[in-house]
C-alpha cells in the first residue's frame, strides 16, 4: 500500500503511534488492591429496568408509580362498561376518587367499594389506596381560584 492510499486521519493516527508506541494493555500485576480493572468482575453494565428500579426506590417514588400505573390499568381493573361510566381522577394519601358520569353509576360504584378497594390492594399493593371517594355529577362548581368567600354568593337564586 502506498502512502497516498491512507486517509489522513489514518496517517496522523500512524504517526502517532510511532512516536508513542502502540496500545499495550496494562498487566493485571500492575492492579493495586481495591482498584478497578477493565473488565474485572462487578464491571458489566446494569440493565435499564434495574437502573431505573434503584432510581425509584432511592426517590421514594414507588407509590407515585404504583398510582399513575393504577390510573392507566383502571379499565382492567373494573371492567370495559364501568370505565366507560366512571373515571378516576385523583389518588393522594390513600383515598382513589373516582368521578362518575351519572347518579346511578356512582351508587353502583358504591356498593361495590369494598370489592374494589380489595382489589386496588391486591393488584396494586405498592399504591397504598384504602378508601374510594366515588364522585357523582352535580350542580356547577364556583369555587375558583385557593381563595374564596364563605356564603352561597351566585348560588342563592338556585331555589
Amino acid at each position: 500500500m502506498t502512502l497516498s492510499s491512507f486517509s489522513e486521519p489514518r496517517l496522523v493516527y500512524e504517526r502517532l503511534r510511532k512516536k508513542f508506541g502502540g496500545y499495550a494493555p496494562r498487566k493485571t500485576a500492575d492492579v493495586q488492591e481495591g482498584e478497578s480493572v477493565a473488565f474485572g468482575s462487578g464491571r458489566d453494565p446494569g440493565s435499564m429496568s434495574e437502573a431505573f428500579a434503584d432510581l425509584s426506590l432511592t426517590m421514594g417514588w414507588i407509590s407515585d408509580l404504583a398510582r399513575a400505573e393504577l390510573m392507566e390499568h383502571w379499565a382492567d381493573i373494573v371492567g370495559p362498561e364501568v370505565a366507560l361510566h366512571a373515571t378516576p381522577m385523583a389518588a393522594d394519601k390513600g383515598v382513589l376518587e373516582v368521578h362518575c358520569d351519572s347518579s346511578a353509576w356512582a351508587t353502583q360504584l358504591r356498593m361495590m367499594r369494598g370489592q374494589l378497594v380489595n382489589s386496588l390492594r391486591e393488584k396494586f399493593p405498592d399504591a397504598d389506596i384504602t378508601e374510594v371517594a366515588v364522585k357523582a355529577p352535580g350542580a356547577p362548581s364556583w369555587k375558583h381560584g385557593r381563595r374564596s368567600v364563605p356564603g352561597r354568593g351566585p348560588r342563592d337564586t338556585y331555589g
